[in-house]
């Protein structure tokens, strides 16, 4: 059995341990709510503007969707795992790590070979692993998480639409984790260009089926469709953007919310033992010394 000293050490220890990830959870809990309520607000918001870009790209001509719609052959790649500056938030890393290697492997490995593959990392997780698995890393914004607003992601979002425009990227993919909530988030692999346009779809209800009738609405323009989608376009990319770095920041805080929630019932639990143990131990030494004070007396008297 451990001695007394040994056990008041681990509790000590353990004593700390659950303080720091107590606060932790604290802090990540605080996060977590200033950031959800951004992303539940925001979330309708992009929805609408990409549809309402989606429904006046369609009736128009290829020519006239812009150049952030060109179609070209995926030969020269941009792949942007977003990940986070900061550990001890479980699985939320390893997840976008794994599912980047895997995409590449399966779909962008003559890419990789023939060096038409880059990785832009955002996150500083991301760029540390990336790079000593030597990967082709060609940069890290991780600043972009020090004060997330719109604003910040502007510069960013212009700097991907003039790479795209120049040709220098070919098709440019974020993979980052989607809140659903705070215990769960979402893996997703998001073509940020060239822009998806939907097609028309008909609408699901057997009173429209039967009318055969399409799910497109429309529109009063002024000046025109040409000027308005010029316009919305780089609005809409740029709000896409904010919204997958704010989609993963608040994932982020709610996976190491959880992850500092376990860890605190874990240390308490682990508490819980080494108390134990401690009052055994402590109850052995008691008894052994009384049994020595008990044998000394009986010595003394015969």
């Amino acid at each position: 059995m451990a001695n007394l000293k040994e056990v008041r050490t681990r509790i000590e220890s353990v004593n700390s341990t659950m303080q720091i990830t107590g606060a932790m959870k604290m802090v990540a809990a605080s996060k977590l709510r200033k950031s959800q309520n951004a992303i539940i607000a925001l979330r309708p918001y992009a929805s609408k503007m990409k549809e309402i870009m989606q429904n006046i790209s369609s009736s128009m001509n290829k020519s006239s969707e812009g150049v952030y719609a060109e179609i070209r052959p995926a030969e020269k790649i941009l792949l942007i795992p977003v990940t986070s500056n900061k550990g001890l938030c479980g699985v939320f890393n390893a997840n976008v790590i794994r599912a980047t290697q895997n995409l590449i492997n399966k779909e962008y490995q003559k890419q990789l070979e023939k060096r038409q593959l880059d990785l832009l990392c955002i996150g500083n997780k991301g760029y540390e692993t990336f790079l000593f698995k030597k990967y082709p890393v060609t940069g890290n914004k991780n600043e972009l998480f020090d004060k997330l607003s719109y604003d910040t992601v502007i510069p960013f979002a212009e700097q991907l639409m003039s790479d795209f425009a120049k040709k220098r990227y070919d098709r440019i993919i974020f993979i980052y984790n989607q809140f659903e909530n705070a215990s769960s988030q979402i893996l997703v692999q998001e073509q940020f260009l060239p822009i998806q346009m939907e097609e028309k779809r008909y609408r699901k209800t057997p009173q429209e089926l039967s009318k055969n009738a399409i799910d497109e609405t429309e529109y009063i323009f002024q000046p025109n469709k040409e000027d308005i989608l010029d316009e919305l376009i780089p609005k809409s990319l740029k709000m896409q953007i904010y919204k997958i770095l704010l989609d993963s920041f608040t994932s982020e805080q709610g996976a190491r919310m959880v992850s500092m929630t376990k860890a605190t019932d874990n240390a308490r639990e682990l508490l819980k033992d080494l108390n134990m143990t401690y009052n055994k131990a402590r109850q052995s030494t008691i008894t052994n010394e009384l049994n020595e004070i008990v044998s000394g007396a009986n010595a003394l008297k015969g």
